[in-house]
Formats: C-alpha cells, structure tokens, sequence
C-alpha cells in the first residue's frame, strides 16, 4: 500500500469521526413541529362557518382522519371530483371526515351547488379566502389528507380520482 493509499484511509476515518463527534444531539433535535401546511407538520387549526350554519373547528376533530378539500362551485377540476368525494363520505362514514372548504364565494350559490349534487358531507364557507391563504392553496381544487393525530401526511394538487382517494386514505388509516 502506497502513502496516498494510507492518507486516504486516515482522512476518511478522521473525517468520519468528526462528523459523528460533532451531530446535532437527540436532546437538541425538535421533537414538535410548528403548524403549517407542509408534510409531516401539524395543520393549521382554524374555525369556520359550515353552509348548514354550524361551526367547523379542525382541531375538534382530533382523533379521526380528516379529508380537507379546498374548491369552488366555477371549477371545473372540482365538479369533477365532487362525486368522488360524495361516494368517499358515504363509504367510510364516522371513520374518515370529508370536509369540502368552499373558496371565495355566497352560501346561495354554494348552497345550490351542493343541492344540484346532493352532497351530504360538511361544506365550510372562507368567503374571504383566509384559511385558503393559511393553506397557501395556489389552485383548486388541493386536498390535504390529515391523520388522526392532526398531522398533514400527504397534498394533493388538482383534481382526483376514486384511487387516488382511496390511496390517500388508505395512508391515514393505517
């Protein structure tokens, strides 16, 4: 073994070492995660009025996996996915919310909206868009699949199908 063979072997080991002494140790490693609309992070609680007149309070509903979908009666990606959603409630029931967060508009036209599809499960109204701003959703429809813990575990962006859905939910209830 030449000299340069015998450097290389004492830099690595030497190297190796350092990095391994200087770790950020366990006890300085954050154990809670600020809220924010990121995976892996707690969502962001908020308080919204549903269309049926009830309050909707996203922490109230620790315990359960929750659905969040952000959309809009004018989009056309988000009429698409309502009957997906709609068949979602239905199938799961108690065990899964599915929550339809109605973005920027009156209650009449959300409330003729959801009559025409006949959706039964929660409608909350952000007339002004605040939770949507929370949420930083850029585009609708987005839909946050939160665990029962509280902990946002995946996003989606744009419209969805029954298994895409299904495989979203399928992460919260295992």
């Amino acid at each position: 073994m030449n000299r340069w063979h015998v450097i290389f072997v004492l830099t690595l080991l030497f190297g190796g070492g350092w990095v391994w002494a200087n770790r950020l140790p366990v006890a300085a490693q954050p154990d809670v995660r600020t809220p924010q609309p990121a995976v892996d992070h707690p969502a962001p609680d908020f308080i919204l009025t549903t269309l049926a007149g009830d309050e909707f309070n996203l922490s109230e509903n620790l315990g359960q996996p929750v659905v969040l979908n952000f959309w809009a009666t004018w989009c056309g990606p988000c009429q698409r996915e309502l009957p997906t959603l709609q068949a979602a409630a239905e199938r799961y029931g108690a065990r899964v919310k599915i929550i339809g967060i109605d973005q920027g508009e009156e209650s009449q036209v959300v409330q003729d909206f959801v009559d025409q599809f006949n959706l039964t499960y929660p409608i909350p109204l952000d007339p002004a868009t605040n939770v949507g701003e929370q949420y930083q959703v850029r585009g609708l429809p987005t839909t946050y699949f939160i665990d029962p813990d509280g902990t946002i575990r995946q996003i989606w962006m744009g419209e969805m199908n029954s298994i895409t859905l299904a495989e979203g939910v399928a992460q919260l209830l295992r």
